[in-house]
């Protein structure tokens, strides 16, 4: 019997959620995703810290200065881990805004096409590139521009429906929702554990899913955030899960039979009905669901504090 990671494979498009070059090779993944907090950490690493020298060397006499050479850098070491794990997948790669564009649409929509410029410079064609942008309503409209110039997005922290109804009338390509970070939340809510089907974070991703295929929506869905290998596994059949390297390794570890949990034909059938997008019903839609709201904005924040931190690193190397 094979192992429950290459079990998974068959239902699903396995990507893996680190910075980490080896943990790549190791488990083989289609695409991988990034983020500040990821990103810091491995740049954190001695391995890794020739990219981040290599950046540095470029740019310090760019002829920017200050805060402009400081982000043209962060740029760079983004640019240059996604082109390294470009190597390794054989798929896309996600890199991700800067959080503190999550409520400016026309910043977030230069990033993303600076970004694409920058992988472009270096001979990566651009639908191998996920630009990833948080699931505010000035983030799904920034995507959407974006899209229609064709550089695909992620949107990430995603925690209600309200915000993948949003996504899939956008046309956006790709959108994460949390699964660990929902269950963590009800867990502190409620003091009760939660496993596999009972699971919040996993009937969240569920209801998603079940709204983008019996509507016919192409935007894809990828598990994202998860405690355990167990709320990967009550998701087997999801578009794409991408998976933290700790996960990979236990799912690797394990023999077994994995069971197909997401089916597209089967939710087809579903009795729902659509869910306005509109402006003014997102944002009281969303405002109406207390862990999305809080959930987002504490998401926001972590990562925008992680980005700054990667600024201080960058300004001591610089200084």
């Amino acid at each position: 019997m094979s192992n429950k990671l290459d079990q998974l494979k068959k239902f699903t498009t396995v990507v893996a959620d680190t910075g980490d070059f080896a943990v790549m090779k190791e488990y083989q993944p289609q695409d991988a995703t990034t983020n500040p907090s990821l990103i810091l950490q491995a740049a954190g690493k001695e391995e890794y810290r020739s990219l981040v020298d290599q950046a540095v060397s470029e740019l310090k006499d760019s002829g920017k200065s200050g805060d402009e050479l400081v982000e043209a850098i962060i740029d760079r070491i983004l640019v240059l881990f996604g082109l390294e794990i470009l190597k390794i997948v054989p798929g896309r790669v996600s890199t991700e805004t800067d959080a503190r564009l999550s409520f400016d649409t026309e910043g977030s929509i230069a990033k993303g096409r600076q970004l694409i410029e920058m992988y472009e410079s270096e001979g990566i064609s651009r639908d191998r590139i996920l630009i990833k942008i948080a699931s505010t309503w000035e983030g799904i409209r920034a995507a959407e521009v974006l899209e229609k110039e064709g550089i695909k997005c992620n949107l990430t922290l995603m925690f209600s429906l309200a915000q993948a109804a949003a996504c899939a009338e956008a046309k956006v390509q790709l959108i994460s929702p949390f699964v660990g970070r929902i269950y963590d939340w009800f867990k502190k809510e409620t003091g009760e554990e939660y496993v596999g089907d009972n699971d919040p974070g996993v009937l969240s991703v569920r209801e998603i899913f079940t709204y983008y295929k019996k509507f016919g929506y192409e935007t894809e869905v990828m598990g994202a955030s998860f405690r355990n290998s167990g709320q990967i596994l009550s998701l087997a059949g999801c578009d794409l899960l991408t998976i933290s390297p700790g996960l990979l390794e236990e799912l690797q570890n394990t023999e077994g039979e994995v069971e197909l949990k997401l089916d597209v034909e089967a939710v087809k059938s579903a009795d729902i009905e659509k869910i306005p997008t509109d402006e003014k019903s997102f944002r009281f839609l969303f405002n109406e669901d207390a862990m999305a709201t809080e959930k987002t904005a504490q998401g926001i924040r972590a990562f925008s504090a992680d980005i700054v931190k990667l600024e201080k690193m960058i300004q001591g190397m610089i200084s």
